[in-house]
């Protein structure tokens, strides 16, 4: 459903992302580590579509539309939703109009603000303006909440861990493998390869602690190191190597060993 081919961008005529090959098929998650600065969030919103990220090689292709150029919306309505890492307060917007728009993009003429709020404990935010002295927690859930409104195929979560406290990270975590369909479990009707195929949405998620595999799991890891993703393989090996090693150690063994 996810293409991502030879991508190459440029931020302020700077090259972050080289030679990026990426595939990410209905009803995967991939988890994406690496330090500060190394392109991860770069890479999540050229895939978005955000215009200053200049693609200057390669191709991005979604539901087989080759989207490497489309605008923001348009990628919104094929499918495609962010959670931001630090997300803009907007004032003069309330909560429950943003949940609300975030639904009729999509083509939804009726959305319960009320029960998304609910299964999210955000009933009291929907009169407040969007992000307004929300806490880490509450932007997080704020943001969740739009998501679940949009309903996209396909997911971006940009360190959905980050300034969220220990009373938060379970709803957080819960709500994301609900986005993601990761609640299907197998029973003996049905296998769990029988509910994998069952899965349609898909998502890529942004972590420096590794806690949200704790809530959701995840089928692919990856390192993005220098612009450059150097392997892809279990996220819990991933998370070991780099807290015994450090990013570059680890991919530097991961190199020698390809």
């Amino acid at each position: 459903m996810l293409l991502v081919e030879d991508l190459q961008v440029e931020l302020a005529e700077k090259t972050i992302l080289k030679h990026i090959d990426l595939e990410i098929k209905p009803g995967e998650t991939h988890v994406l580590f690496g330090p500060n600065g190394s392109g991860k969030t770069s890479l999540l919103m050229t895939i978005m579509g955000y215009p200053q990220y200049k693609v200057t090689g390669g191709k991005i292709v979604f539901k087989g539309v080759d989207i490497t150029h489309s605008p923001i919306n348009e990628r919104a309505k094929l499918g495609i939703g962010m959670s931001y890492q630090r997300p803009p307060t907007i004032h003069g917007l309330k909560t429950r109009q943003m949940v609300q728009i975030c639904a009729t993009a999509r083509g939804k003429k009726e959305v319960d603000v009320e029960d998304l709020a609910r299964r999210v404990y955000f009933s009291d935010f929907l009169e407040r303006d969007v992000n307004a002295g929300f806490s880490g927690g509450e932007i997080k859930r704020s943001e969740l909440l739009q998501l679940m409104a949009q309903d996209p195929d396909f997911m971006l979560f940009d360190e959905p861990e980050s300034g969220v406290d220990l009373e938060n990270i379970a709803v957080v975590g819960n709500t994301i493998a609900a986005l993601l369909q990761k609640e299907c479990a197998p029973s003996k009707n049905k296998s769990m390869l029988q509910m994998k195929r069952e899965r349609t949405k898909m998502g890529l998620i942004i972590t420096h602690t590794g806690h949200i595999l704790d809530y959701v799991t995840v089928d692919k890891g990856q390192v993005l190191y220098d612009g450059v993703l150097s392997c892809s393989t279990n996220p819990r090996e991933i998370l070991r190597c780099i807290s015994e090693m450090g990013y570059e150690e680890c991919v530097r063994c991961t190199i020698e060993n390809n």
